[in-house]
């Protein structure tokens, strides 16, 4: 009964590391509850009260390891901030058009919806690639949704590499910027969706900053 209990004791944890997840979505929370309410749905504190509803479950998930549930509810969590990315980019371009809003506070929202994008879609790209962090973690990982460079790379100092959270955040940085992969080739449909939709998101929020910066010329 000893040995098992150390045995037990020393098994190693399938739990896969989702600090940068947690902290990433409270952060997409902070900066949508500080923005302007003529871009947000409801009160401009809504979005983070319901990301540190979706927390609760989604933490009690992950320390007990059941990881259908923690990979179901952080889909529910991105879906919810997805949607709530898209609906303020609509009132931004209704601002833009209705001049509900003044200058300062529309080129501040829409810096705010351009990094949202960004942080959004890097947890979408590191929650679905190669079957999810799970497969990752336990180096059993399915299809892959991207292409790195390291993963094509014949150095044999690359040979058991796996992406982390910021090689996400800079694949979905270089989206918003270049409106397409750079360095990284997208392998699936499903990828290929997030990116159209992370690049034309990132288009129209510096299409508005371009035609107010126009309009106040």
């Amino acid at each position: 009964m000893e040995m098992d209990s150390k045995r037990l004791q020393r098994r190693p944890s399938t739990r896969p590391p989702r600090w940068s997840f947690l902290i990433a979505v409270v952060f997409i929370g902070v900066l949508l509850s500080i923005m302007t309410e003529t871009v947000t749905v409801g009160p401009r504190w809504a979005p983070l009260v319901i990301v540190g509803i979706l927390m609760i479950p989604l933490t009690v998930a992950i320390f007990r390891e059941h990881h259908s549930w923690t990979r179901r509810i952080a889909f529910t969590i991105i879906t919810v901030l997805t949607i709530g990315l898209v609906i303020s980019v609509l009132f931004l371009i209704y601002a833009l058009f209705k001049h509900t809003e003044t200058g300062t506070g529309l080129f501040r929202d829409a810096a705010l919806l351009w990094i949202i994008n960004i942080i959004v879609f890097a947890v979408w790209y590191w929650e679905i690639d190669q079957g999810g962090p799970l497969p990752r973690h336990i180096k059993q990982p399915g299809r892959p949704d991207f292409l790195f460079p390291q993963m094509a790379s014949n150095v044999d100092a690359w040979a058991d590499w796996i992406p982390t959270f910021s090689d996400y955040v800079f694949l979905a940085f270089n989206t918003s910027t270049a409106f397409s992969p750079t360095d990284t080739p997208v392998l699936s449909k499903r990828a290929k969706v997030l990116m159209v939709t992370q690049s034309s998101i990132s288009l129209v929020v510096v299409a508005v900053l371009a035609a107010r910066a126009i309009s106040t010329a």
